[in-house]
């Protein structure tokens, strides 16, 4: 269900390079969204989005488009986890559509999405990256609220991400789970968590060429890492875990170079 005007929620992002840094051009947010701009100590420019009331509730529907101007670092995170209350009635949705212009670099590290019982969430990222920008994207979801019965409990999550460079298709991800195609427990058996990681581009080229160096997991192991290799020579990494944190700990030990390409460490102070 796509969303009217009037019930969507619009913020705007600007990343552009002055000197020997980024900086946030401009930072606009409609409720509920909230963009916070933290300093940090490297060159990079960083931007939080939170929410009021912490998550999405029925019927939100909010929209953040992000420009990153030449030769700029920008860093995307969240606050915490995206959490997505009930939803009685409609669906919850977020689009992302981000441009990198040359030499750019855009780093999104949100948390994962964590779908209550009964929520139903949609999501859209939509990147169009010039020839020799650079991305670092991370997409994870949870199995909601376990600890209170309700695993796997949510009634639709479907995400879609798609990433272009200089026009031309270079990732075009899906995922749909729905208990309308069986029941969602049975189906993702031991796994919690899931995370995608996409690094790609000269800036990210460290992170990538880490990222291929994986352990080699024993059978039916809590936790499954999986890299396949971008036709750029950027990598697409997935990973499962049958626990939140140990796919929060594999997503930083995969990006564990990424405080060297922004000067300073974005999972340094998060928990």
């Amino acid at each position: 269900m796509q969303p009217s005007e009037a019930t969507l929620s619009r913020a705007n992002l600007s990343f552009v390079h002055r000197g020997d840094r980024t900086i946030v051009r401009a930072a606009r947010a409609e409720s509920p969204l909230a963009l916070l701009t933290p300093r940090n100590h490297g060159h990079a420019a960083w931007v939080m989005v939170a929410s009021f009331g912490g998550g999405l509730v029925d019927g939100d529907s909010v929209r953040l488009d992000v420009d990153v101007g030449p030769g700029a670092a920008g860093l995307l995170g969240t606050q915490a986890s995206t959490k997505v209350y009930r939803c009685p009635t409609s669906t919850c949705r977020q689009d992302t559509a981000a441009t990198v212009a040359a030499g750019g670099l855009l780093v999104m590290i949100p948390d994962p999405v964590a779908c209550f019982a009964t929520a139903r969430y949609e999501q859209s990222l939509r990147l169009d990256l010039a020839a020799d920008a650079s991305l670092v994207l991370v997409d994870a979801f949870t199995a909601g609220r376990s600890a209170r019965g309700e695993r796997w409990a949510f009634h639709r999550y479907a995400a879609r991400t798609v990433v272009s460079r200089a026009g031309a298709p270079l990732v075009h991800d899906s995922i749909l789970l729905d208990p309308a195609h069986g029941e969602l427990g049975a189906r993702l058996g031991r796994f919690d968590a899931f995370a995608t990681l996409v690094i790609t581009g000269p800036r990210a080229a460290p992170l990538a060429a880490a990222a291929r160096d994986l352990p080699v997991p024993t059978r039916q192991a809590a936790l499954l890492q999986a890299v396949s290799p971008l036709g750029d020579g950027g990598v697409i990494v997935r990973i499962a875990g049958a626990s939140v944190e140990a796919v929060n700990l594999a997503v930083r030990a995969r990006l564990a170079g990424l405080g060297e390409v922004l000067g300073d460490d974005p999972f340094a102070r998060k928990w």
